[in-house]
């Protein structure tokens, strides 16, 4: 599920994008203004940012640049205003694309469609998988794990099993599933060595740790 910040200190605009993008499936969050956008992108991930220009405390502008001091999420600009400058300022610090208000949700989505296509294509041609869960990242390529954007050191097996629960994230694993392709099937332990586990990946993951469910008499999932 994509993860979409819209940002506007209009709240019938947001009301309007956030009805139109949870229909087409996206998970959406809203910041009221530029500041509290750059503060959110600190703490989370997105996969794309609808950012209106002419905002109080923050334009959109200066947000924008904020942002890509730190990350790459592609950004759609919203404006009122429909100048060559405007358009041609966004660019220049990055913005993805440029909607003038009044628009159309439906063509607002299709451009977000767009975008999101564009950014999982470069995503898979530069060889990445990476996940992200609030503040918690899983870089499969480069077997790292972040939390609230610092590294996580893991033992050889936490991260096998780590990786194993992201990849199947949502699927109720059996304890005998999980031994039998995290430790492979001569294993000769018991599920106490698979509890154990668990429970130093929970305390590595720290608030995060909230995404490994205990299914009583299962198993576990990696819920999120």
């Amino acid at each position: 599920m994509y993860h979409i910040l819209i940002v506007d200190d209009e709240e019938q605009i947001r009301m309007i994008i956030k009805k139109y993008a949870a229909f087409e499936g996206y998970q959406v969050s809203e910041a009221v203004n530029g500041m509290e956008a750059v503060e959110i992108c600190r703490r989370q991930h997105f996969d794309l940012i609808i950012m209106d220009v002419m905002m109080p405390e923050l334009d959109g502008f200066s947000a924008s640049r904020e942002i890509r001091k730190t990350a790459n999420t592609p950004i759609l600009m919203l404006s009122a205003r429909g100048e060559e400058y405007d358009r041609i300022h966004g660019f220049e610090i990055g913005v993805d694309d440029y909607v003038v208000k009044p628009f159309s949700p439906r063509e607002l989505m299709m451009r977000v469609q767009a975008i999101l296509k564009r950014s999982s294509a470069a995503a898979t041609e530069n060889g990445k998988e990476i996940c992200h869960f609030e503040g918690l990242t899983v870089d499969f390529t480069g077997r790292i794990v972040t939390v609230d954007g610092k590294k996580v050191d893991l033992s050889p097996k936490e991260y096998d099993l780590l990786f194993y629960l992201v990849r199947n994230r949502n699927i109720a694993l059996s304890r005998e599933n999980l031994i039998t392709n995290v430790w492979g099937y001569d294993f000769y332990g018991d599920d106490r060595t698979l509890d154990t586990h668990i429970k130093l990946l929970r305390k590595s993951l720290g608030p995060y740790s909230k995404f490994i469910v205990t299914l009583r008499g299962v198993g576990y999932r990696f819920e999120a």
